[in-house]
């Protein structure tokens, strides 16, 4: 039987008056953007309505600081509804980590406890985790699970490691370095049966799953619309429907602290809140431009094409397989093995990044597990397959040489620092 021909690349996605996707944002022509996921990019739509909004704030500040609550509460009321969950469950934060910094601050104390997260989990969320383990005299417990495991093994991964004393499960929704899904639905249900919150991190899961929290009973879940959702930047959802919600408050007390939850975090003072105001325009524009479920569906399929044309750049440059079985795979998020020894640790993926940007032209993630470094490749619906055929092309040869000098991103000049738990955002 013959080997079907791979899909081919999708054809570019336009604006309805026959520009290409990506003059809808005001991204640098002159850089290659391969890295959506770790920051977003907003579009111009919503760039002009944060600035709107941002002049009503400064025309008048005596006016709009009073009435800002109600905005907030209409805002939460739009992205309640693209995220499918209820207005009163919703409460916004600046980020999917500020969101675990307030659970960290309202979950019951558990003298002695553990905490546990895996060893996929995202490194400031881990780190706050840690406080807490230390807070409550106890100790943060991780949870090994293989890049490669399937849900089912990833499942027994955690919950086994669930025990007599553990007082928080924290755990991703898509994991940030190895770019996979982890079963939280079914872990958040055994963690139930068994009387012990769970926190899920679905930092990037926002504008990847139509119904995000669909079968995810869990205390609380946090996740980031600026990235896959294109918001401005510091906008984010918490989502709570358990009574821990009651003990949740914002990072800042304000004058809203006595309200109930959600109620109380749409009063902090004098923040600026024009991204959450003019996050659902973003939400709108991906949404009356292409839909959607269109723009999920070129987002995976470019992924695929764009993880097979330069997986396959580096394996004929290396002569090894590069390409990487996470498990369970997220459509626009993808890992590519770098050659060895590059990003291997935390701070040798930074520096690569750092230096692939100022070098290359090119705004790429590069993350480290389990002492291997790996491209993750990103794609949104303004990238097109020229995008990642110029960093096959081009970048990859590039990264290859380096690759055989030990210099940029090494090891070299990173030695002495303490890395940080987890990869980059």
């Amino acid at each position: 039987m013959s080997t079907p021909d791979p899909a081919p690349a999708p054809r570019p996605l336009v604006l309805p008056d026959g520009r290409p996707a990506a003059a809808g944002w005001s991204l640098d022509p002159a850089v290659k953007h391969l890295n959506h996921g770790s920051f977003g990019a907003v579009p111009l739509v919503a760039q002009q309505e944060q600035n709107r909004r941002r002049r009503q704030m400064e025309a008048s500040p005596v006016e709009w600081f009073p009435a800002l609550p109600e905005k907030i509460a209409a805002a939460r009321g739009a992205l309640a509804r693209f995220l499918r969950v209820r207005p009163d469950d919703l409460a916004l934060v600046p980020n999917a980590s500020a969101g675990a910094s307030v659970v960290y601050g309202g979950v019951p104390t558990r003298p002695g406890g553990e905490v546990l997260v895996t060893d996929h989990g995202y490194g400031a969320v881990t780190m706050g985790a840690e406080r807490l383990a230390r807070r409550w005299g106890g100790t943060l417990r991780t949870a090994h699970v293989p890049l490669d495991a399937d849900a089912d093994t990833a499942y027994a991964c955690v919950v086994d490691a669930i025990g007599a004393a553990t007082g928080l499960v924290v755990i991703d929704h898509i994991t940030s370095a190895t770019a996979r899904w982890m079963p939280v639905g079914r872990i958040a249900a055994e963690a139930r049966r068994r009387g012990v919150p769970v926190l899920v991190d679905g930092a990037h899961v926002p504008g990847l799953a139509a119904d995000p929290l669909a079968g995810v009973d869990c205390d609380v879940w946090v996740g980031n619309l600026h990235k896959f959702g294109c918001a401005p930047r510091g906008t984010a959802a918490l989502v709570a429907r358990t009574p821990l919600r009651d003990h949740l408050y914002p990072l800042i007390d304000s004058w809203g602290a006595p309200a109930p939850f959600p109620d109380r975090f749409d009063t902090q003072g004098t923040i600026d809140a024009t991204g959450y105001l003019a996050a659902p325009t973003a939400l709108d524009f991906v949404a009356d431009t292409w839909g959607w479920d269109p723009a999920r569906t070129y987002m995976r399929e470019l992924a695929d094409y764009a993880e097979r044309i330069v997986a396959a750049a580096f394996s004929e440059l290396t002569g090894e397989d590069c390409r990487v079985d996470v498990g369970t795979p997220v459509d626009a998020l993808r890992l590519v093995r770098l050659p060895a020894p590059l990003a291997a640790t935390h701070a040798e993926a930074d520096a690569l990044r750092d230096r692939v940007g100022r070098e290359l032209g090119v705004a790429a993630a590069f993350t480290s597990f389990g002492g291997v470094g790996y491209l993750r490749l990103s794609t949104h619906v303004y990238n097109t397959a020229a995008d990642f055929e110029y960093f096959a092309e081009h970048c990859v040869p590039v990264l290859g040489a380096w690759s055989r000098t030990d210099s940029p991103g090494g090891r070299r000049g990173t030695h002495g620092r303490r890395p940080p738990l987890s990869a980059s955002p």
